[in-house]
Parts: C-alpha cells; structure tokens; sequence
C-alpha cells in the first residue's frame, strides 16, 4: 500500500502526529542550522546559489522517516499514513518555520482547510462579529468541461477570487458559484473528427459513445447527471416559455455551417482569416487532411450565359456554387445593362432560364457588375430571394459535398475540387473570360478551424430584436442586437430541443411540418391534440434531435444556478447577481445574451454591474496559440515545468508536424530552461497587478517570478518580525501605544495611506492600485525605511536611559507587528495562502478573544477604524508630519545642491522616500 505524492510539509495534523514530527524535524532544523553558519571568507554567486539550493532541497524534504524513500522528487508514503493526514483537522503552525519562502510548503493543505471549516459557505455569513446585512453574489463564466484552462482563465479567477475574499471580509453574504460548458463536448468531438483522418461522423460517434459510456461507470457520472438534470429543467422550463411567448419559432433561412462538425454555429462563433493564412492551415474538412487548394485562386473568375440576343459576362468568387444559381442581378442605374431588363439568360451547365433582374443593392464597381444569385449559399443572395420570389437551390450539403442536384459529374465532390472542375468545364466550352485578384477574407469555424458554409436549413430562431428593445428599456444602456440567433446545433451532447415534430394517423398532408412542444413528451402530447383537435392517441411525436446552443443555456446560468423556475430562497437571498466579471470578448457571446435572456424570463437584469478584464497576451503582445508555443497553462507557473516537458505537451497535441516545430523553436527562444515555480500567490499577484480595464495584458513569466520574490521578502519580513516578538514582550494594543519617533509615526502615516489606496482600488474595481499600493509599502516603505531604522533600537542602542531605550523598543515592536499583521489582511484577497500562513504565524502575539480562526473571515481594514479607534495617535501623527516635512524639505534641497545624495545610497534612498510626502 504504497503510492507516490509530491514532496509538501503537512502542517494539517493531529495532536498524535508531534511526536513524529518532532523526530522528523530535527534532521531540517539540524540541515538549517549547519547551512547558516556564518563564514569568514566572502562566497561567489555560484556558491551562494548552491547553499540556497540545498536549503529549499531541506525545507521540501523535511517530511522525511526511515521507511519511507524519496525518489525523483517524489516521497513515498504508506497510504494510511495519508489517510491520517487527510484526516486531520487542527492546524499547527507551531512547526519550524523556514529560512526561505516555499510556494509547495506554504501552499499544501489550506484550501481543504478552509473548505473543511466552511469558511467558504454563505452560512458562515451569520457567524461573523462583523457581519452587515448585505449580499454579495456572482458566477464565474462557465470553461469548457473538457477544454484545458489557460492564462485568460487564471485572470478570471484571480479576480473573481479576489473580489469574493474582500467582500467576505468585509462582513458580506457571499455566494461564488462556478460553472462549466458543456461545449467543450463540440470540440472534442471536432479534434477526434479531425484526428479520424478520412473517417466518417459514424465511426467518431462510436467513439464519442465509449468514452461517454466508459466514464458513465463511476459513481461521479451520476451526482453529474442529478445535477445536470436540474439545469436541464431550467432549460426546457425557458425554452417553452419563449415559444408560447412568440419569440423562439421555425423557419428555413441560411446558417453559418460548419461542415466538419456538420453542425450550425452562431453568427459571431466565426472569424475571418486571409487566404495567405488558409493556404498555409487549412485542413479539408471532409478528409481532416490538409488541403493542396491554393486558396488565392478565391479571386473574381468571369465566364459569360447565353440568351436570344448576346452574352453577359459574370464576376463571382465562388465559382462551385453556379449550380445553384437562379437569376442574374444587375443594378437598375448601370448603364451597360439597360437593354437586359427583365429579360432570361441560359444557364450553361443545366440550361435552365435564368431572369436578370435590377436591384439597388448590386456594387456596380464589382467584377462586371453583373453577378449570380445563389439564394441558398449566400446571404445577400438570398435577401435577394426574399425580395425578388426567387427559388432556393442546395447544391452542397452539410458534409461540404456537392449535391445531386448538380448532376452526375459532380455529386458527392468536395466542395473546393468542384470549384476546379466547373473553371475547367468553362474553359472546355470557351465560357471562361478569365480572372482577377480580389484581397478577401474567409470566414472560419472559431471551433474546427473549417471555412464555414451558408447553407439553407430549418432551424429554430430566437427573435433578438423584441429582446434586446425590452433589455435596454430597463438597462438604459445600448445593447448591440443582431440578426435573429439561430440555436440549433445537430451535436452528439448538449441540452436536446424539447420540441416534437407531429404525426397524425391517416393525415395526407406529409409534406408540411407540425411542432409542438413542451416540458415533457406528454404534455406536448396534450398540446398536439387540443392544437389540432385529434385524440391523444391519434397523435406520434418524434422528438427534434437538435441540441440547443449552448450559449442558450450559458444564458440562463445568473439566475438558474439558483433554482429557477423554482423560487428557492436562493434566488430570492442573490438575484440579481452583484456583478459579472468576465472577457471582454464574451459581450456578444454570452453577456448580451444573459441580459435579454434573463429580462425576459424573470423581469429583471441578471446583474447590476458588468466588469470586464482585457485579454492576456504573451510578453510580446501576440494572441496566445497552440501554433506560436505560447499558450501557457496555469499550472506550469505556478508548479514549475521544464523544458522538456513543455515540448512534450506540444507533441501529445493535434498540431500539425510543420506548426509542431515552430512552436517548439518558439518555446526553446522563450523558456530555454522551461518554467520556474512561481506558486499561486505569485501568479494571482502578477495577474492583479496589470490594469485589467483597458489595453490586452502582455504576461511574461518574468513579471510572475519577480512576485515570487516580493513573497520571500514577505516571508524574510515576518522571520525578522517574529524574532523581535519571541525576545520582547507581548506587544500591547496599538490603540494603547503612543509612536515616540518621528519614523514610527511616519510608518503609522504610510499604512494609513496604503489602507486608504487599497479601499478606493477595490471599490473602483482596479485591482492594480491595491497591488502597486501594497508592493510599494511593503517593499519601500516597511523594509527598506521603517526596519532598518528600527535595528538600532531594537538592539538597545540609543543615548537615553534604559527604562526609556526598552519602552522605545516596545514601541517599535508593536507598530512592526501591527504593520505586518494589518498589510498581510490587505493582501489576503490577493494572496491567500502566504498571508494565511504568515498570519497564523503572528497570531499567538495577537491580542484577541481567541476566536480568531483564519484570516480569510477577519475584518478588512478600514481607514474609518484606523481614525476611530486610534484618533489621538493618527492626529498627531499627520500634524508632526505636516510640520516636518516642509521644513525637511528645504534641508533636503540644500544638501541635494552640495552633491550630498551623489556619494551615498543610503541617503538618495531616504530622499527618494522623503519625498513622498509631497503628494499628502
């Protein structure tokens, strides 16, 4: 019963586990020490790395025992000794602390902690001494459930995570719910499509359908389906509701196609990429090979129709769809073709008549001016139809095959081989009058990665326009609407459309469709037959087999995941929802939608507020892609990865070999020694720390390592910290404790001020200015200034007596430690685990009731309190340095003009710091 664990100091233990610990531990404490001993001759770099290697080997190898084995960075541990571990409750921070600061040892077992005391719960809200009567709830924006998070997932997180702690702290009920997509199913299946190289939609289905069944044999799969099926109820419950209110129906009209997923998308699940870039990553969406189609012949090709009296030359660049053609449009001012209107050309391959008609919404700039009507396989064409009474003709299907309505040569023909054999029949019957570059974009399948294709389906619509117009009477905000949303998707997985297509017995009338619908088959059985006046009986359903899009169902997420239809107390306690943080590329996604969805079905906007954070960039402002070897995953910052392992996952990957090796090559230029572990405070730090509105953040892991510093210094503070505590007396409470120097008052003035900065940046939602806030403290002001003048005192050292030298040191004490203690609560949003763990560290020096449990649910601080409970010593404070500081300043210009501040650093320092003061 053995089993392998990463290597982590558990610090979660029962009282019956010190005994172990204390045999374990003197072989870390014994390493320590023998690694700090001071020497007498000055050491290299390269000597001074290795002691700092081996004393983190030491800090992460402290959990050792003489029957357990370390290998290759893994400790070998029974698994009843796990068991025990695990099941531990008390927290013991009474351990050794270490020298240095370690994300895996600071990181290991808070988080259970935290969920196993429900810290977390809006039912702890109740509990707090400072509890207010306020709500504060959000969703986090559901990932794919099979996608692989990324960095743009990290920042959400980060942000959400912190905005959650904060307002937890600040005596709020808070209620974070997270969610997934059941859309990652889409493109896992399109990658397994892809990866069938030729196969077809059957023999991947079979596959979908073992992996599905496989999971399906654990326990896990059917807690997931119970609470599937509650979401599931909201869905059918909103799909119902807006047919019977008119705004879901069925009609026949063009879709965006995808003809590798042989699926509908949405009109804003596609962009647009140029034919240089299609020539070089195109894949053919038939055969999941890469395609030798120069896509730079997408130009305009002329060839001329015949009629009774002459010729008229036509411009299009898609010469495939001519099939389907079923007029001629010219514009009705175009004086070349005054002659021609209303008159028929003979379409050259099926001989059929084809009316030229006029219309103003021909370019007569384009090509000849003259240009074919394909209603089926263009959209302005088929506006055209509408207009005009012109027929449709499908000359391509789903699978991106033509048609037999094209006739033998070219049924079953890939779409883009079509197009060469109908240039080729042109030029055999001397139709074709040649070519002309057109710069053009295409648009691609944002989920496959195929040119998608306006094909002519039925499908169900939601009108948007009546939508949107009654979302912006209550939001007063303009609110971007668009075409009619398609939300039928012919996928294996998703939310399946409950509608059902009606059969009479003995009915005629086999042409024409019938749809009812309902929250289940029978009541749809009971709408059928009171709808057409049948017998229940005399009536078969056949439900659609459609899903609905999951963009549908992600916009009823705000108020479903609390019950909906139901009224549950959660809704009526968290809807609307406090705010929605998330991309600013999901505002026609997914926001625009969740605002119309839910005005409609509960009468009110989802959210009260929209907060959106930019889009993470690489360090050189490229759009991260599997293809450059950009795309960094959360878990190798945080955890650390080499090299190696970094161009591993790239081959494990669906990329093509010539993408493979660019993204390698880009890798090898960018983390030629891989990853360093960073930790996750480190990360959220650096992620908290760009301006999240406005400007895309460009990420380079060296920003996210330099934060992995600033948490040593954080550690190496509170080390120094603990150490003036153990030698000095409990220190007293900081209301109680009047600052002697002129320094312990400048440091109460600059954490009053940071406290203040940290207030506005959450209020305003601009999480930068409480990091920079709380870096340039901690950093600038608390170590550099404030503790290097405090040592002498510290020491002893001064010129007056000892009575008055110990009650100045006890002085310095107390505001260090209030200092440290105050800052680690504002970080603790941002960086929970090491202010956590630094927290509990200082917390038998606290003077509290002892009912202090975890910093994650103590009291933010305020400045209010900071003046009410301290207002004789902040007066004083601000008046002494208001005075002081003018008549420093005119010393510092003084010694500034002999060149004083040019010989030392320690004084440009402290003038730089000085300085600051001008801007209170």
């Amino acid at each position: 019963m053995w089993m392998a664990v990463h290597v982590a100091s558990p610090r979660i233990w029962s009282r019956d586990l010190q005994k172990a610990w204390s045999t374990w531990g003197s072989r870390l404490c014994s390493q320590s020490s023998s690694s700090t001993q001071p020497s007498h001759h000055p050491r290299t770099q390269a000597e001074k790395a290795k002691r700092r290697q081996a004393r983190e080997k030491a800090i992460l190898s402290s959990v050792g025992h003489a029957d357990c084995t370390y290998q290759n960075g893994y400790l070998m541990f029974p698994l009843m000794f796990i068991a025990i571990i695990q099941m531990s409750s008390i927290l013991d921070t009474t351990l050794p602390f270490p020298q240095s600061y370690s994300p895996e040892y600071v990181e290991f077992g808070w988080y259970q902690w935290w969920e196993k005391q429900g810290f977390f719960s809006p039912e702890q809200h109740s509990k707090q001494p400072h509890a207010v009567d306020k709500y504060f709830s959000f969703c986090i924006p559901p990932p794919n459930v099979t996608g692989t998070l990324h960095l743009g997932h990290a920042l959400t997180v980060a942000i959400e995570d912190a905005l959650a702690r904060w307002r937890r702290m600040q005596g709020c009920k808070v209620l974070w719910v997270p969610g997934c997509d059941h859309a990652g199913i889409a493109t896992q299946v399109s990658q397994l499509f892809i990866s069938a190289k030729g196969s077809n939609r059957s023999v991947c289905l079979s596959v979908v359908l073992m992996i599905y069944l496989f999971f399906r044999k654990g326990d896990e799969i059917y807690h997931q389906l119970r609470k599937l099926g509650g979401f599931s109820s909201a869905v059918t419950e909103a799909f119902v509701r807006l047919c019977d209110s008119g705004l879901i129906y069925r009609s026949e009209a063009l879709v965006n196609w995808s003809c590798a997923l042989e699926s509908a998308i949405s009109d804003i699940e596609w962009s647009s990429g140029s034919c240089l870039h299609l020539l070089i990553h195109w894949r053919d969406s038939v055969s999941g090979l890469f395609s030798s189609l120069c896509f730079s012949r997408c130009c305009l090709t002329f060839f001329v129709i015949f009629f009774s009296e002459g010729e008229v030359a036509v411009s299009t660049t898609r010469p495939e769809t001519m099939l389907g053609d079923v007029a001629i449009a010219v514009h009705p001012d175009d004086p070349r073709y005054k002659d021609l209107h209303g008159k028929h050309c003979r379409h050259p391959f099926t001989e059929r008549l084809l009316p030229i008609i006029t219309d103003s919404m021909v370019d007569v700039t384009f090509g000849t001016g003259a240009v074919k009507v394909t209603p089926a396989h263009d959209h302005t064409d088929f506006l055209l139809s509408q207009r005009h009474s012109l027929p449709r003709l499908t000359v391509i299907g789903g699978d991106g095959t033509m048609t037999s309505d094209c006739g033998q040569w070219l049924e079953g023909v890939k779409r883009f081989d079509a197009r060469e054999r109908v240039i080729t029949a042109l030029m055999e019957r001397k139709l074709f009058r040649g070519k002309k570059e057109h710069p053009m974009s295409l648009p691609i399948c944002s989920r496959s990665g195929d040119v998608t294709e306006p094909l002519l389906k039925k499908q169900w619509f939601v009108r948007c326009q009546e939508m949107g117009r009654k979302a912006v009477q209550v939001s007063e905000r303009a609110l971007n609407v668009w075409f009619d949303w398609c939300i039928s998707r012919q996928l294996w997985w998703g939310h399946q459309i409950p509608a059902y297509r009606v059969t009479l017995e003995n009915s005629k009338d086999t042409e024409e469709e019938q749809w009812v619908w309902g929250r289940s088959a029978a009541e749809a059985r009971q709408r059928a037959a009171v709808k057409f006046g049948v017998n229940p009986d005399a009536i078969t359903l056949t439900q659609d087999p459609d899903v609905l899009d999951t963009w549908f169902s992600s916009g009823l997420f705000p108020f479903a995941m609390l019950g909906w239809p139901q009224q549950t107390e959660d809704l009526k306690q968290f809807y609307p929802n406090s705010i929605l943080e998330t991309g600013s590329d999901l505002i026609f996604f997914w926001v625009a939608r969740m605002v119309m969805l839910g005005r409609e079905l509960t009468g009110q906007l989802p959210f009260k507020q929209v907060l959106f954070h930019s889009l993470v960039r690489d360090k050189y402002g490229r759009k991260m892609s599997k293809s450059l070897g950009n795309v960094i995953d959360p878990l190798d910052v945080i955890s650390g990865v080499s090299l190696e392992r970094l161009q591993e996952k790239v081959r494990e990957g669906n990329l093509d070999p010539r993408e493979s090796v660019v993204a390698m090559e880009a890798q090898k230029k960018d983390f030629p020694k891989g990853i360093p572990e960073c930790g996750t405070d480190a990360l959220r730090f650096a992620l908290c720390s760009y301006k999240a509105q406005g400007e895309d953040i460009s990420l380079s892991v060296s920003h996210v390592l330099s934060c992995r510093h600033f948490c040593n210094k954080m550690w190496q503070t509170v080390r120094f910290t603990l150490a003036t505590l153990h030698d000095a007396s409990l220190p007293t409470s900081l209301a109680e404790t009047y600052p002697l120097s002129g320094m312990d008052r400048w440091i109460c003035w600059r954490l009053y001020s940071t406290v203040q900065q940290c207030e506005r940046g959450f209020q305003s939602y601009e999480l930068h200015t409480v990091t920079s806030a709380l870096h340039s403290f901690w950093l600038h002001s608390l170590c550099d200034v404030y503790l290097e003048s405090i040592k002498p005192v510290l020491k002893g050292e001064g010129s007056g007596c000892e009575e008055q030298r110990d009650r100045e040191k006890q002085v310095a004490v107390s505001v260090l430690y209030h200092c440290v203690s105050i800052s680690l609560a504002l970080l603790s949003p941002i960086m929970p685990f090491l202010t956590e763990e630094l927290w509990q560290r200082l917390l038998p020096y606290a003077d509290s009731d002892g009912t202090s449990r975890s910093l994650c649910v103590q009291p933010y601080p305020k400045t209010s309190q900071l003046v009410r409970n301290k207002t004789r010593h902040y007066q004083i404070t601000c008046s002494s340095i208001f005075i002081t500081k003018q008549l420093f300043f005119h010393l510092l210009l003084l010694l500034r003009s002999t060149g004083v501040f040019l010989r030392r650093r320690p004084t440009s320092l402290w003038y730089r710091k000085w300085s600051e003061w001008q801007g209170y």
